[in-house]
């Protein structure tokens, strides 16, 4: 206990910091899929692939009959998506981390089956699947 007091400043550092590096653990997040899962969601239709990366980065490569509206551009364009709102929605972007903060505003706005693709389209390539330019 002496330790402690003594060491006031130093043991708050640590629980500080420790609760820094737990945080991204702990947020949350919205729903994620695998590229297999992916895969699987698309193959039993009803969903609809949704591209958040600018149009450049679209434009090099993308999966198979995306919708491309980049991450800025969501807000101001989410009721080109009302047609879909019963639909599977896969937000795709390159790593993941657009994707999810896509999903969370979809979800925002009534999509209640929205996923990103875990690992973004780097993931998706890396198992394999294709690409469409």
């Amino acid at each position: 206990m002496n330790f402690i007091i003594d060491n006031i400043f130093v043991v708050a550092i640590a629980v500080v910091s420790g609760a820094a590096l737990l945080w991204p653990a702990l947020a949350p997040r919205g729903k994620r899929a695998s590229p297999l899962q992916a895969t699987q969601m698309i193959n039993r239709g009803k969903s609809l692939v949704l591209d958040v990366r600018s149009a450049d980065e679209f434009a090099a490569g993308h999966v198979r009959d995306a919708k491309n509206i980049p991450l800025a551009d969501l807000g101001n364009r989410i009721g080109e998506l009302e047609k879909s709102k019963t639909r599977t929605v896969i937000v795709v972007c390159q790593t993941g981390a657009r994707a999810d903060k896509a999903v969370r505003q979809l979800q925002a706005a009534g999509f209640e089956d929205a996923h990103a693709l875990e690992g973004g389209l780097a993931a998706w390539k890396a198992a394999g699947l294709p690409v469409t330019k």
